[in-house]
């Protein structure tokens, strides 16, 4: 389609912070020219060639992101490494990229810093230097790279492509174009700064909740070189341990519903690069990654159409809707072939296939109830402790009260992109809605008060519930009466859900809880995203409101100390910097500030009609 097309290249235009092992690293496109920073310290010895926000170990460097636009117009970061301290700036003027490195805390005898110049992605070209500048060629493009700085003698970098080394004893400017002087450039960021921070006061006092999403979202999208693409991956950490890049269902998904607020083409470009990743079966995988390699045997939370529901509501574009409809749709069928009962509810499953990868992380767990819990998108949920699978049907023993939730609600989101289209499955799709409705129905446990999951093998309730047991919300054949009882006995209660820091993943009186490991007891943004998007659909605005005020005050805890949006929370103590196994950059974890902005009203609700 020419409007996906034009959008691939429009958004391939310009300097951007696109190159993923680096954060230091601002690259023009579409020609791959990358403008990369390098620290020599003499302190330690160590040269510092690749810098990421988050990083763990106790030498690396420490990364505390400031305000940037979406579209590299202006980024900020504080880095401190050895020891020393500095704030770096960019900013594109006229279409050239500047950018400024200014030492806050350094020794006494200054580091070097080191300004490099390559063509990325294996890209045609040629670089080198010329005495006191950088300058690169390639088929459609000529540029040149200065700075102010004082050149030293600095041959030890393990660099192997032209650079500048010069003195960082005093703020250093870089710049395409012309040379530019350190004291006419601050003027320059500053400026820029203050449009960037402008921005986000139209958010009033969510203005720095905010903030955070925008600026986390804008570091994790890079460019992705296999498929030309512009997309936002979870965290630059991850794709690097992926082997270049990896995407993951939902947490995509929520990608470019977060991006949607600011940014349509980011958004458009995010719910296409997962959609595209479906497999040959016809579903969207729990991962697609480099190389080919993705999950064949498993999908995730079926979220595709409410979000693609939700950008045709904020931009009233057909086209989206139209090539992406039959994917969504050929995806909601897999489900309802591959994992629904006949009576309607949804089992979790993992269906056998070998793709000849042997990638230790992906085939395990294949057509065994690991590879069923993996689907869940919760990898070590108690939900599904000591499940029963059969590998004759590759589902999970369990009747799952979120997914037959969510399930509804996809039907119900792509029947209204249909009736857009005026495309005839429509009716099939709200058919099979009513009927996991029923279903549902039959997971309802009295003696708790809530829906719970079931034994598809002895007909037994599961009584250890989690936040997707509240998906059932999604249903309207829910009574008034079920969902006071569920608000008034699970959700408000302190010994389950109800806490100064809200939701954890189990119940607190569960005893997986005290584990705080992973989705054992912490906090997840996504859960609260979908939480609370049943309970506006139910009216339940009371809950609504607590959920997205603790939510927000999870979120400022590791953004105002530290800088960071982390993957999960601690339940007890709202921290994410506890564990190790909590990335300190992962985009999903601000949509906890995504649920602030529609509580304000920022963001139309997602619970309307169309």
């Amino acid at each position: 389609m020419n409007e996906a097309k034009n959008l691939s290249t429009a958004m391939k235009r310009g300097f951007n912070t696109y190159y993923n092992n680096s954060v230091l690293t601002h690259v023009l496109m579409p020609e791959g020219i990358a403008i990369g920073l390098a620290f020599k310290f003499y302190n330690t010895a160590k040269v510092l060639r690749e810098s990421l926000i988050g990083r763990q170990g106790e030498d690396d460097e420490t990364i505390h992101p400031g305000p940037r636009s979406y579209d590299g117009r202006y980024t900020e970061l504080r880095l401190s490494s050895s020891g020393q301290e500095f704030l770096i700036q960019s900013c594109t003027h006229e279409g050239d990229q500047c950018i400024l490195v200014t030492p806050t805390k350094i020794l006494r005898r200054p580091p070097t810093l080191l300004v490099s110049i390559a063509i990325l992605w294996n890209g045609e070209g040629q670089v080198w230097r010329e005495t006191d500048r950088l300058a690169a060629r390639t088929p459609g493009k000529d540029l040149a790279v200065f700075t102010d700085g004082e050149a030293v003698r600095q041959l030890n970098t393990g660099l192997t492509n032209p650079y500048l080394a010069v003195e960082l004893s005093r703020p250093v400017a870089i710049s395409t174009g012309r040379r530019i002087g350190a004291a006419e450039l601050s003027g320059m960021m500053e400026k820029a700064k203050r449009l960037v921070i402008g921005e986000n006061r139209k958010y009033g006092e969510l203005a720095e909740c905010y903030n955070a999403m925008r600026t986390c979202l804008a570091w994790d999208t890079i460019y992705e070189p296999e498929t030309d693409r512009i997309c936002s991956t979870v965290s630059r950490i991850w794709n690097v341990n992926w082997g270049g890049y990896v995407l993951f269902d939902w947490d995509t998904y929520f990608a470019s519903l977060m991006a949607m607020v600011e940014n349509r083409d980011l958004a458009y470009a995010n719910a296409i690069a997962i959609t595209h990743q479906k497999t040959e079966a016809g579903f969207v995988p729990n991962f697609g990654s480099a190389d080919g390699f993705k999950s064949r045997d498993r999908s995730q939370p079926p979220v595709g159409s409410m979000v693609v529901r939700e950008l045709y509501r904020a931009y009233r574009e057909k086209w989206l809707v139209e090539y992406l409809f039959d994917d969504l749709l050929g995806w909601n069928r897999w489900f309802a072939g591959h994992r629904m009962l006949g009576n309607g509810q949804i089992c979790l499953g993992s269906d056998p296939y070998d793709d000849g990868m042997d990638r230790h992380w992906g085939s395990m767990g294949v057509n065994e109830v690991l590879g069923a819990v993996l689907e869940s998108g919760q990898d070590n949920s108690p939900l599904y402790d000591g499940m029963p699978f059969d590998p004759g049907t590759h589902l999970m023993s369990l009747a799952d009260v979120g997914f037959t939730g969510l399930y509804i609600h996809d039907c119900e989101c792509l029947a209204d992109l249909a009736g857009v289209l005026a495309r005839p499955e429509a009716g099939e799709l709200r058919a099979r809605a009513e009927l996991c409705k029923r279903g549902l129905e039959g997971l309802w446990n009295e003696e708790l008060g809530i829906y719970c999951n079931r034994r598809t093998d002895t007909g037994e309730f599961s009584t250890r519930i989690g936040p997707t047991n509240f998906y059932a919300l999604y249903s309207d054949k829910v009574t008034s009466e079920r969902a006071q009882r569920m608000m008034r006995e699970h959700f408000f209660n302190g010994e389950e859900f109800y806490g100064e820091y809200m939701i954890p993943s189990i119940a607190r009186n569960d005893p997986a809880y005290r584990d705080q490991n992973y989705w054992r007891g912490r906090i997840w943004a996504p859960l609260n995203l979908l939480v609370y998007i049943a309970l506006r659909k139910q009216g339940l605005t009371d809950a609504g409101r607590v959920l997205a005020d603790k939510g927000r005050k999870v979120l400022m805890k590791e953004w105002t100390s530290n800088g960071h949006v982390h993957e999960n929370f601690n339940g007890d103590t709202g921290e994410g910097c506890d564990v190790s196994s909590s990335d300190r950059f992962y985009h999903w974890g601000a949509l906890l500030s995504l649920v602030s902005l529609i509580e304000a009203g920022f963001v139309p609700g997602l619970e309307r009609p169309l």
